[in-house]
């Protein structure tokens, strides 16, 4: 396999220093994580300035109760994107080791785990507010895409997560040995970017059709309709990439080469597609749901 494109030379970190014996970098992760937030509190908030995009011209929330349900989403994003990892990909191991549960400094995030930590969380503050559930889930939905943008970047900037060895033009050759580790390509090993595709799909594709919708279709007077479409949306993203996205180690074995997590004759899911099964059916339903209530209200 001929090497088409040569990753650049992106260092994970966009800066280090050393204090007092010990050295503290500011990676581009982590930053992707800061500005994801950041953009997400100023869309909210730029949302919840326009009384007319909700129903009855009345916004869910206020912008203080907005930011303090950042701190229960960034929490949520946290716990429940180590827990979901933990849980959904390395069980048995974390099982025999679970001091490392704790050390997210060493890599290990579930996106569906996030998920599942920032519905939980924004679900259990509506109720202590009392806050219509389904509009607040489509004002944070509708924010989210920007964080997933800025993260898939990161992503291939620290040269990982990357995709199945392939020969089209824009394959680009990883550095490392994990990376090269193709045993049937002679000489070096190029690789799907997947990490580009989902950038542009679940993040630039996904977030300007939302934004769109709410500031010109009025999909905000449709509660439930935006959160529906973000998680049937990036479902369908995730599930397609990952055809292309090289599975994890962990579900790779001889007789399993594609890494498939249920598998029958060869052919099967991986873990990202069957997590996103769910969550592309409660998108559907949402959207319908959405829908079929906006077409029982009487017309004015």
């Amino acid at each position: 396999m001929q090497a088409v494109l040569t990753f650049p030379d992106f260092s994970p970190e966009l800066f280090s220093i050393s204090l007092f014996g010990f050295d503290f970098a500011l990676r581009w992760y982590a930053l992707a994580y800061i500005a994801g937030i950041l953009i997400a509190w100023r869309l909210g908030v730029a949302a919840l300035q326009r009384p007319a995009l909700w129903p009855g011209d009345t916004p869910p929330l206020t912008t203080q109760q907005l930011e303090d349900l950042l701190t229960w989403i960034i929490l949520g994003v946290i716990l429940g994107g180590r827990l979901g990892f933990v849980l959904f990909y390395q069980p048995a191991y974390y099982l025999a080791n679970p001091a490392e549960i704790l050390m997210v400094w060493q890599g290990g995030m579930s996106f569906h785990g996030g998920l599942l930590g920032v519905v939980i969380a924004s679900w259990i503050y509506a109720l202590r507010h009392n806050i219509p559930k389904l509009s607040l889930a489509d004002l944070v939905a509708h924010a989210v895409p920007p964080g997933l943008l800025l993260g898939r970047l990161s992503n291939f900037i620290n040269a990982e997560l990357w995709g199945r060895p392939s020969d089209v033009p824009w394959a680009f050759v990883f550095p490392g040995p994990a990376a090269q580790n193709c045993p049937d390509v002679v000489g070096l090993c190029a690789r799907h970017p997947s990490q580009l595709y989902e950038a542009a799909m679940e993040g630039l594709i996904l977030g300007v059709v939302l934004l769109w919708l709410v500031y010109r279709r009025g999909a905000f007077k449709m509660p439930g309709f935006a959160v529906g479409l973000f998680l049937s949306g990036y479902g369908l993203a995730r599930f397609l990439v990952e055809f292309v996205r090289q599975p994890d180690a962990q579900f790779i074995s001889p007789g399993n080469p594609l890494g498939l997590a249920w598998h029958v004759g060869g052919y099967g899911l991986t873990m990202g597609q069957i997590l996103c099964l769910p969550m592309m059916a409660l998108g559907l339903w949402l959207i319908w749901s959405a829908r079929t209530r906006a077409a029982q209200v009487p017309a004015q």
